[in-house]
């Protein structure tokens, strides 16, 4: 493994974590989460099953979402061992069971919101409701869910629990407070402060949890997947065009605390002993804290 990270983050790079049954390959690797018993379940798109799961030692178990989910995007596993998953391709998100059995789906199956936007990260015309191409869908302390909606809208949405829609922001446009371009993850932190990564704006926006703007850290490349330890400690995966990828490692107000060059991740998620994994597109790294 190489080595990696900088500063008081150090590790081992692992770029092809997982070892899949014989005979099989990745499809698109968009998604990792684990859940409290360090199991490591992995989202692809293009080929079925979309969901692996693995022990933590990179050993297949078993599988799940043939016929059921259309085209993942992101995942999240709560404390609680509830699944969330973002369904980009089916235009929904939902809480699952760890088996795949849902709990609840929010959004109409097959059909995209009205937004004018034929392309993803394209220009939106008008702010939609729920969903076109959703990218995550995040807990908060307070058991509201909350939607970065997407790749074809502009907007954050508000659910209940049970998934009853509360109340959707954001418009799109330019650069300003509250606009958004391409929404691509969101994080909400034990205070209800929500965090929406606004990638093609290259910052990432805070709101109050009734969408009120906060502040922006406004020097986030590519802004694509933010992560929150303990409540303080903030990950970001950032990227400039299709070249350049970093991890960042910020505190709550924004200060970036250290930063490598690293290989391109759409997720990712960080686990008990503060390794990081990584969903590479082409498969899943690790980085392994020394």
């Amino acid at each position: 493994m190489a080595e990696a990270g900088s500063g008081q983050c150090k590790y081992d790079l692992n770029e092809d974590w997982g070892k899949l049954p014989s005979g099989s390959s990745w499809g698109r690797v968009t998604g990792v989460a684990v859940d409290s018993q360090e199991r490591v379940y992995v989202c692809q798109q293009l080929k079925d099953p979309p969901i692996l799961v693995f022990d933590k030692d990179g050993n297949y178990l078993s599988s799940w979402g043939v016929g059921a989910i259309g085209e993942p995007h992101t995942i999240y596993i709560g404390p609680d061992d509830v699944f969330y998953l973002a369904d980009r391709g089916d235009h929904v998100v939902a809480k699952l069971t760890l088996g795949g059995d849902p709990q609840v789906v929010m959004g109409n199956r097959g059909q995209p919101s009205d937004t004018g936007c034929t392309e993803d990260e394209g220009i939106v015309l008008r702010a939609g409701g729920p969903f076109n191409r959703p990218t995550r869908l995040c807990p908060s302390p307070s058991g509201d869910l909350y939607v970065s909606d997407g790749y074809r809208n502009s907007r954050v949405h508000r659910f209940s629990a049970d998934g009853e829609l509360i109340h959707s922001w954001g418009t799109p446009g330019g650069s300003a407070p509250s606009e958004i371009y391409s929404p691509h993850s969101v994080w909400v932190d034990g205070e209800g402060f929500v965090y929406v990564c606004d990638r093609k704006n290259d910052r990432i926006q805070i709101f109050s949890p009734a969408g009120e703007f906060v502040n922006q850290w406004a020097d986030v490349p590519g802004a694509t997947d933010i992560y929150m330890v303990d409540d303080e400690t903030v990950y970001v995966a950032e990227r400039q065009g299709g070249s350049e990828s970093w991890i960042t490692v910020r505190n709550k107000q924004g200060h970036v605390l250290e930063r490598w060059a690293s290989p391109m991740a759409h997720q990712i998620r960080v686990d008990a002993h503060g390794d990081i994994y990584m969903a590479l597109s082409t498969s899943v790294g690790k980085y392994v804290r020394k």
